[in-house]
């Protein structure tokens, strides 16, 4: 299995998800306050707002927290200005990583950031070190109740996305890519013909992946896991690629 979305499908069977709850609201709410700052307050004016209020719903966050954060950000309140930052590294094994946050303090974290890498055998990079191991794409989720996997093919290619990939089990999701420019023009399209998605957003993609076993693995968990401990980080890529017997031992 590659890339991180089995990553997190281990955290959430060893139940990390539940304790990190108030720290995966934190997230959203800067999230929610930047985009309303950036652009309009509505959602329907304003893709990444509408993209963010979506990831809000989706974490059962309730609509007077979702408000409070718009208002909040679109309005004259210092505190919710930050910075949007982005770190790139290797991890253990050589393994590549993006780091994507929102900071009112830049040198904070870039320190702390610097500190995780180091501390698990990782090395912050300089920009774009490893970006160009990645494709930066639209996403978007569907459950497996939106439709086969047939079905979901020929409306991604009506709405003009590129590819998609479908789960099989209880984790299991359609997700549809399509080029970033043509993000907007392929979630209104795609709204249009399977309903609101659970997931909509900009993501980095690996190209190829970078396999590690043994020890590596449950070391680069851990630099993951401290990452995106980080109130600051907002999103972390990875590249890897690990077996299934190494990931039913972390999971164990």
């Amino acid at each position: 299995m590659a890339g991180h979305s089995q990553f997190k499908n281990i955290m959430h069977r060893k139940g990390r998800q539940d304790a990190q709850r108030a720290k995966i609201f934190t997230k959203i709410i800067r999230e929610i306050t930047t985009a309303a700052r950036l652009g309009a307050a509505d959602p329907n004016a304003n893709p990444r707002l509408r993209a963010a209020v979506i990831a809000a719903r989706d974490a059962n966050m309730t609509r007077d927290t979702i408000d409070r954060a718009i208002k909040r950000g679109s309005g004259s309140d210092a505190d919710a200005n930050y910075d949007e930052v982005r770190y790139e590294g290797y991890g253990p094994g050589g393994v590549a990583l993006i780091v994507e946050g929102l900071t009112n303090n830049r040198n904070r974290t870039a320190g702390e950031v610097r500190s995780s890498f180091s501390k698990y055998g990782g090395n912050l990079g300089e920009s774009n070190s490893v970006s160009f191991m990645f494709d930066r794409l639209g996403e978007f989720r569907f459950p497996l109740a939106a439709g086969s996997a047939d079905e979901l093919l020929e409306k991604a290619i009506e709405a003009g996305a590129d590819d998609v990939v479908s789960g099989e089990g209880p984790d299991g999701v359609h997700e549809i890519y399509c080029a970033q420019d043509s993000f907007n023009a392929v979630r209104e399209a795609l709204e249009k013909s399977l309903g609101q998605p659970s997931t909509a957003k900009l993501t980095w993609r690996p190209r190829t992946t970078t396999p590690v076993e043994g020890d590596a693995v449950q070391t680069l968990f851990n630099l993951i896991a401290a990452l995106e401990d980080n109130d600051d980080v907002q999103n972390v890529y990875a590249n890897f690629e690990a077996s299934d017997d190494a990931l039913a031992k972390f999971a164990a």
